[in-house]
């Protein structure tokens, strides 16, 4: 049939297109043509005026003056409801998109296309999506960025444009009950949420993601794991993560932020992390209702904030601030009590020896700590003849006070201004 007819599409195709290519949106006045010798056509006219067509056969439609197709099997087109019905094998297609689904509707009232049936979605910028069910709101003069609404369950792999001589990246891939894009960049997904980096695998029930701005933010038991290197997790009420040239460089988590890693655990209302090479390189943590705390089986440490520095993700100092206590199991080689040794002082500062670079069993030990600001301390002192014996205690009280370690024992302490305090040595036993 070589009669054409004109019905409304949507002119832009599933998460393509931004708001300035589509500052001036426009109808798609849509011509078909047969894509074989056997088409058929049936049109009925309706007491409104309207038509409804039939097609059969094959058929291809374009966009008059856009480069875009739209392939099907069978094509069905209902004047009054403003609908146009694709079945078999669809295929959109055009500069920036493709997509491929069984069945595709077109709304006309709404600007809505609806692609059913083992949808696949694919960009010019090479990102995919894959699911069931995807409904694309084209953009509109009162809709400046376009729409995609997937359910059942889509997967998404999200690929950034290179810009200038950067190369693509690898993707990020995102799998939810249902995932938003809104235009290029941002991303909204919710229910069972599972974000996949070449470093990190992240986790939560909804999740935001900002591609132009590279920010992410996970909600509603969130969860981060590295998958490079020392490995880390991070938990939290809400998680934001930060990337910079498509490295991740800083996630943040509050409030009940959680970190656990090899050298160091860390829970405070708020905890920062500082990444490198997809290792820590630094943590800082805050609290307003409670408390940072720094936690290991042999050492704690609680302040107002914290900040440990950990470069190659080895622990190296630890500052704590605000009426800082830090305490520590004595050597229990050398040493029988069931006391821990404590600092207590405005600040404490804990300085480690880090383990050698490719060793990955070691624990840093601690090679010096100062208590400032109305410091006091209590530790064990080995007795020089007895190994695992009751040792001598050292109970001082300053301004500045300071313990250096030897072989991860007590070999010093010093104590700066206003110093007092106490020694005590064990009682010899009484002869029988």
């Amino acid at each position: 049939m070589t009669r054409a007819f004109a019905v409304f599409l949507a002119a832009s195709c599933v998460l393509a297109g931004n708001a300035k290519a589509q500052a001036t949106p426009r109808e798609c006045i849509l011509q078909y043509e047969t894509s074989s010798g056997n088409t058929r056509t049936n049109a009925q006219k309706l007491p409104t005026g309207q038509y409804n067509f039939f097609q059969g056969g094959g058929v291809t439609y374009h966009c008059e003056g856009q480069n875009n197709t739209l392939q099907a099997d069978s094509a069905e087109y209902y004047g009054d409801q403003k609908v146009l019905y694709m079945i078999g094998s669809v295929h959109y297609t055009e500069p920036r998109a493709k997509v491929d689904s069984d069945r595709m509707t077109y709304f006309q009232v709404e600007d809505r296309l609806r692609a059913e049936g083992s949808v696949n979605v694919r960009t010019q910028t090479g990102t995919t999506m894959k699911g069931p069910v995807v409904d694309y709101y084209r953009a509109t003069p009162t809709r400046l960025l376009t729409k995609t609404v997937a359910t059942g369950r889509p997967v998404m792999a999200i690929v950034q444009k290179p810009t200038g001589k950067d190369t693509a990246s690898e993707p990020v891939n995102v799998v939810a009950n249902s995932i938003v894009a809104e235009g290029d960049n941002l991303v909204y997904a919710s229910g069972s949420v599972e974000i996949t980096r070449s470093d990190i695998i992240a986790k939560a029930d909804s999740a935001f993601l900002d591609g132009q701005r590279e920010f992410a933010r996970l909600m509603r038991t969130p969860s981060v794991k590295s998958r490079k290197g020392r490995p880390f997790t991070l938990t939290g009420g809400i998680i934001d993560l930060f990337s910079r040239n498509k490295a991740l460089e800083r996630v943040v988590a509050t409030p009940q932020g959680h970190v656990l890693s090899q050298d160091l655990e860390l829970v405070a209302d708020s905890v920062d992390l500082r990444i490198v090479q997809s290792q820590i390189n630094r943590v800082r943590a805050w609290g307003k209702k409670s408390r940072a705390e720094a936690l290991s089986p042999d050492r704690q440490v609680i302040a107002d904030s914290i900040d440990a520095q950990m470069p190659g993700q080895r622990l190296r100092e630890v500052r704590a601030i605000g009426t800082a206590y830090a305490n520590s199991i004595p050597d229990t080689s050398r040493i029988a009590s069931t006391e821990r040794d404590w600092m207590r002082g405005d600040s404490v500062i804990a300085q480690f020896d880090s383990a050698a670079r490719g060793d990955t069993t070691s624990k840093p030990k601690a090679r010096k700590i100062v208590a400032t600001g109305n410091a006091s301390s209590f530790y064990h002192l080995a007795s020089a003849n007895t190994a695992h014996a009751p040792a001598s205690v050292n109970y001082v009280r300053g301004r500045v006070i300071t313990v250096t370690f030897a072989d991860n024992a007590v070999d010093r302490v010093d104590v700066l201004d206003k110093a007092t305090g106490v020694y005590l040595e064990p009682v010899a036993a009484a002869p029988a």
